[in-house]
């Protein structure tokens, strides 16, 4: 399965802050924004991620990350001119792709809880067309909203209902196999001229290919696309960390437990942070685990 981190858009909702800089380059607490959508796709053992962004991000994104070497994995990047719809990231990434597995992530989506990696990976094994993940929400009407039968197949999927038939809103994490390039590339753009992810969605939908993943009790998914939802997230991250003596999104860790790096790895890279927490928290795991 190939990954793709979809950090473009021009993240008007939060000027000034985003006026110099990408969204995805704005600390979530400690880190930056980027690292968390990063960090949902090594979990679920994704290891060929495609970064899209806006020309003008690019290249910082590209100094953050790097090739992914030092994480035991490959990073490449790609530009989106304009924000014209999040299916739009599988026109762009078709040749990423090629004829695997495909999982998009939006990058301003945090998602964290027990057991996440193991749920992950395994609706990639029993992926059969598209794979959905579905939130609790109290506000539905806000959200593109999956109805799910007893066997967890989508019934129907609406954007913004007024009358929503669940509370499940579909978050910004997708799995589809490789037929999603060419029903990506058959849409017909919106009326502001976008190509919808719910388009793409209710054509699996019409193929009884969708299903919805519920994260239920213990997960926790924040949109932090806003100031109000970024100091929101920042919060949830700093209360697990100082409370549980763990990082959330931390790729180095990540890439230590699932065997991309060895921990004398890890430990250089703490060295080069050595003056920071995060720094001196990467060199204690690596020790740990050596």
């Amino acid at each position: 399965m190939k990954g793709i981190v979809l950090a473009g858009g021009s993240g008007t909702r939060m000027y000034p802050s985003t006026l110099a800089t990408s969204k995805q380059l704005l600390a979530i607490y400690d880190k930056p924004m980027v690292y968390y959508p990063m960090s949902v796709l090594m979990l679920a053992g994704i290891r060929d991620i495609l970064v899209i962004s806006t020309p003008a991000s690019l290249p910082t994104l590209g100094v953050l990350l790097g090739d992914g070497s030092q994480l035991g994995i490959n990073i490449t990047y790609a530009k989106q001119d304009e924000p014209r719809g999040i299916a739009e990231a599988f026109v762009i990434g078709a040749d990423h792709i090629g004829s695997d597995d495909a999982a998009l992530i939006l990058g301003d989506n945090v998602f964290h809880g027990a057991g996440f990696p193991r749920l992950l990976q395994a609706a990639r094994a029993e992926l059969d067309g598209c794979t959905l993940f579905g939130y609790p929400v109290s506000d539905p009407e806000r959200y593109g909203i999956g109805e799910i039968d007893g066997a967890g197949q989508l019934v129907s999927i609406e954007e913004k209902p007024l009358r929503p038939r669940s509370s499940d809103a579909i978050t910004g994490l997708y799995f589809y196999d490789s037929d999603v390039v060419e029903i990506a590339r058959d849409l017909a753009p919106s009326a502001r001229g976008e190509l919808e992810i719910t388009d793409v969605n209710l054509a699996y939908l019409k193929q009884g290919r969708a299903k919805l993943v519920r994260l239920g009790r213990g997960f926790t998914w924040l949109d932090a696309g806003t100031h109000d939802s970024l100091l929101a997230a920042s919060q949830y991250v700093q209360v697990i960390e100082k409370r549980q003596g763990v990082r959330v999104a931390c790729l180095e860790e990540i890439a230590l437990r699932m065997g991309y790096i060895d921990a004398d790895t890890c430990h250089r890279l703490g060295v080069r942070m050595q003056n920071s927490e995060y720094g001196r928290y990467l060199m204690e795991t690596a020790e740990s685990a050596a």
